[in-house]
């Protein structure tokens, strides 16, 4: 492959990969995913973390940050097959499979552009919240132009 073909190859790839924070097209969840985990938080997106990462989190849902997540075995292997089918390997598995510790998350989501305290606000609580800014975060639409930051 030229040079010149491999460069458009990996923006092709990383605009993918960020397509998410741009308002494009959006990966539709499976629907068991977006149900079971759903029942405790958003159903966050497979791009958001690395497929090393997802396979981890769905390895110890027994221990799932601090709560028990088990699933019946055909859930957790429905679930597993879908997240390496449509996740990717881009990027580092940030810190504890933490998808506020990812590198996107933080350079998108630091101090230069989200004071510190609007993480402590009750209408927000922790930077997992997702939904309290991002108005439209169950359907997949992170749009930048599209937050609200509650007061």
């Amino acid at each position: 492959m030229s040079l010149k073909n491999a460069v458009v190859a990996s923006l092709i790839v990383l605009s993918c990969v960020s397509v998410w924070a741009d308002g494009g097209p959006v990966t539709p969840l499976l629907p068991k995913m977006e149900q079971e985990c759903a029942n405790c938080h958003i159903a966050y997106r497979p791009n958001f973390l690395p497929k090393s990462s997802w396979q981890q989190v769905m390895r110890s849902l027994d221990k799932h940050y601090g709560a028990d997540a088990s699933l019946s075995e055909a859930d957790t292997r429905e679930i597993t097959d879908w997240l390496n089918t449509v996740a990717q390997e881009l990027g580092e598995a940030p810190p504890n499979n933490r998808i506020t510790e990812a590198f996107w998350f933080t350079r998108k989501h630091g101090t230069k552009h989200i004071r510190p305290e609007v993480w402590r606000r009750a209408s927000v609580k922790s930077p997992s919240n997702c939904q309290a800014c991002h108005v439209d975060a169950a359907k997949g639409d992170f749009n930048e132009h599209n937050i609200r930051i509650p007061r």
